[in-house]
């Protein structure tokens, strides 16, 4: 039911690049060895579109129960499996759930804890594992493709969380060649680490709000990819928020909440803002900032995650909404990014009772030493017509993914430079598992900018046409995976392995 030949049309590396490639041969979807991507083209669907309910109460996210008979472990069971969805009245979904329920469990966690899940892969005739997506893991517990779960066996994942790893982390399967299909039909989840010295007032609440994306067939069924998500990455019809399409949260007036905002789509940016709320960036991927920043909006790449903290001062209802952002499409069909309202507040006439300020310092961030070595990591596209249909392919420095290949050998603790060079016609986030790393700087024509502040981070968007630097450093020996976190991207060969000497 949920095995899909989406990687049969001829998506070998090939030989030409142009973006005009796309744009003249996009148009005519029912190209020879297109198989069944002929007549997927992006409008078909939106004449397809099913309707969802809106404006149902937030639901918070079920906690995975914790095992354990002692403090400082969290014992837990994830099982991968197929379920079944009522996202629209009258229509069933199939799924594929963590524990049933998709989004997966929200997991959470302190510093200092021992952390022991047993994964059973459920999900028939296929290969899964679980990522623990920015997290400071073993190499041989990330979850990697190299480490697959056969379908119908079991495998523990055991892990420290250490001191300073507090943050929004979240998990998705990594398995080569299924990552995409498996995440876009229901496999991702939240993991919130808590620090024990938390300086984040907790009259501002913990909101933890998971965006999907969702695209129905008129029966109810999820598609599978077309040869446009190939070349763009799957953009669903529909923004859901922990599962829900536009749902309403309630507040006082005056309350300020914190939230945790997590991009779990597959390739889907999310340019975002209040209309009535402010609110000021209190974290990223990897934890705290140093101090609060205010901000009027922001930009979630897939993978990508803020904490914010919003402040609702005046009555009545409050939206989260998508603003356009243009970050390269090619083909025809490109979705509407703009003037979705993804959440909406209602703040009531009823004063808040007063509640603490904002920190002026949330915790120290040191910057990191100067680095014993620099990398450069060009990102480029190819395609080209041929008799068999579209070839595509994603590359790094020239190469597509080959896991069988060591691409960079880095020493463990010392510090590098990488300097990511996008050459693409679309913008890509990029990621590097095992570590968090430090943006600093961003090119673009020849202008040179900070980022507006130091941050922890596992995911960034490079633009079309930028160059971003980072200093990372890996703790741990073994090999690890980089990749452009738009998930059909590096399942057409944008990823490398990193091979770290102890």
């Amino acid at each position: 039911m949920h095995r899909r030949g989406f990687l049969t049309a001829s998506l070998a590396t090939v030989l030409a690049s142009p973006r005009a490639l796309a744009q003249t041969k996009m148009d005519d979807m029912s190209m020879p060895g297109m198989g069944g991507h002929a007549g997927h083209d992006m409008a078909a669907m939106v004449q397809d579109a099913v309707t969802l309910p809106e404006g149902q109460a937030l639901r918070a996210l079920q906690v995975l129960a914790n095992e354990a008979d002692r403090p400082g472990l969290l014992r837990a069971r994830l099982t991968a499996e197929p379920a079944i969805a009522r996202f629209a009245e009258g229509r069933d979904t199939p799924i594929l759930a963590y524990n049933g329920i998709s989004p997966g469990p929200l997991i959470e966690a302190f510093e200092g804890d021992r952390v022991e899940i047993t994964f059973a892969n459920r999900i028939d005739n296929e290969v899964s594992t679980i990522h623990w997506h920015g997290m400071p893991v073993p190499a041989d517990q990330d979850g990697s493709p190299m480490d697959p779960v056969a379908a119908g066996t079991e495998r523990v994942y055991a892990f420290e969380l250490p001191e300073g790893s507090a943050g929004s982390y979240w998990y998705h399967p990594h398995p080569h060649g299924k990552t995409a299909e498996q995440v876009y039909r229901g496999l991702a989840g939240a993991f919130v680490v808590k620090a024990k010295a938390d300086p984040i007032p907790a009259e501002y609440g913990d909101t933890v709000l998971v965006f999907t994306d969702l695209r129905l067939a008129a029966d109810g069924s999820i598609p599978s990819n077309s040869m446009s998500d190939l070349m763009n990455g799957r953009v669903g019809d529909h923004v859901l928020v922990n599962g829900q399409k536009n749902p309403r949260l309630s507040v006082a007036k005056g309350a300020k909440r914190r939230l945790r905002l997590y991009n779990a789509t597959n390739a889907r940016f999310l340019k975002l803002a209040f209309d009535g709320a402010t609110i000021t960036v209190i974290g990223t991927d990897g934890g705290l900032l140093a101090a609060p920043v205010a901000a009027d909006e922001i930009l979630l790449s897939p993978g990508e995650r803020l904490e914010l903290v919003a402040s609702f001062d005046r009555p009545g209802p409050i939206t989260l909404d998508t603003l356009g952002y243009d970050r390269g499409w090619m083909g025809p069909g490109r979705p509407a990014d703009a003037g979705l309202t993804l959440l909406t507040v209602d703040v009531s006439e009823n004063e808040a009772e007063a509640v603490p300020q904002l920190p002026a310092r949330l915790r120290p961030i040191a910057p990191f030493a100067d680095p014993v070595l620099s990398r450069r990591l060009v990102l480029t596209e190819t395609m080209a017509m041929k008799p068999t249909g579209m070839e595509m392919g994603f590359l790094i420095n020239g190469k597509a993914f080959d896991m069988g290949r060591v691409d960079f050998v880095a020493r463990a603790g010392e510090i590098e430079l990488w300097e990511i060079v996008n050459q693409a016609d679309m913008d890509h986030p990029f990621h590097v598992h095992g570590t968090q790393f430090q943006v600093v700087e961003h090119e673009r024509d020849g202008a040179v900018s900070k980022p507006p502040y130091l941050a922890w981070k596992d995911t960034v968007n490079v633009a079309r046409g930028e160059t971003v630097r980072l200093l990372l450093r890996q703790d741990r020996p073994g090999q690890r995976m980089y990749h452009c976190h738009i998930l059909e991207h590096e399942q057409l060969g944008m990823m490398g392995v990193l091979d770290v000497m102890a």
